[in-house]
């Protein structure tokens, strides 16, 4: 696969035990009829090492949410192998799912929300209050369980939906442009806590974006992808320092950080 600036493995790619997180091996994936089929994917191959921060990035119709798709289980490979943490993905099987828009169930509160996928998710009843007071202070919404979704900000939806995808734990979690509906606050508000809670809790990310920016702030590794058909085409690795306390201000305007979003934005032009 085409590199523009990586190592000669990537760090992580192979987790401690058990391999990669995700394993995609010439996956291909195909919609409409056999007479006018239309390509999303040709021929990926992906491996996301266990606590890895992998994201995705290219124009509009180059197959990321399709892949993405794939991972979670909500598309099977027309051809080629799929596995998550060894086995075929199965939808809402070790995998969690932000989308770019909330999908809340507006009839019922935060903790409704919450409450209704640790309920999916096998979890006791006994059990749920405690769980719905962790996820919200997770993801900094402390003491809202009893507020109506539709009282909230789109930001507080936003962490409300990343809450709920944590509900079950999951060792994985997928992003399609999470904030691209977001003000430029309130994204990058959001962009710094994803980053420090996934690093918190070792989790691993898949994370779709059109933004070399965001791209370079959040990824260990970028992948960029082109159209027709879908495909990777050039790799990134990012090793900026991401440690607890780092000034993000000082990162983005660190000259290193500027050089990986225009080596980036290169590759997504070319």
């Amino acid at each position: 696969m085409p590199r523009t600036d990586a190592p000669a493995a990537a760090p992580g790619t192979q987790g401690a035990t058990g391999g990669p997180a995700v394993d995609l091996t010439g996956v291909s994936l195909r919609y409409g009829s056999a007479k006018r089929p239309v390509t999303a994917l040709e021929g990926v191959d992906l491996q996301v090492g266990r606590g890895e921060f992998v994201v995705l990035v290219g124009p509009s119709g180059c197959g990321k949410t399709s892949l993405l798709r794939v991972v979670a289980g909500f598309e099977r490979p027309s051809s080629g192998r799929a596995l998550v943490r060894g086995a075929p993905p199965a939808p809402g099987v070790g995998a969690g799912v932000v989308f770019q828009q909330p999908r809340l169930f507006p009839w019922r509160t935060v903790g409704g929300n919450l409450g209704f996928a640790l309920a999916r998710h096998g979890v006791p009843r006994a059990e749920r209050a405690a769980r719905i007071t962790e996820l919200l202070e997770r993801v900094g919404l402390a003491g809202m369980a009893g507020r109506r979704t539709w009282e909230l900000s789109g930001g507080q939806q936003q962490r409300v939906a990343l809450a709920r995808a944590l509900a079950a734990e999951p060792g994985l979690l997928l992003m399609d442009e999470p904030f691209a509906a977001l003000d430029a606050l309130t994204r990058e508000r959001l962009q710094e806590e994803v980053r420090a809670l996934a690093g918190r809790l070792g989790t691993t990310v898949l994370f779709v974006t059109h933004s070399a920016e965001e791209a370079v702030l959040l990824g260990s590794r970028v992948l960029v992808m082109a159209a027709g058909p879908g495909r990777v085409v050039a790799e990134l690795a990012v090793g900026l320092d991401r440690a607890p306390g780092t000034d993000v201000a000082a990162l983005r305007s660190s000259p290193e950080f500027a050089r990986l979003r225009g080596r980036l934005t290169e590759a997504m032009r070319g």
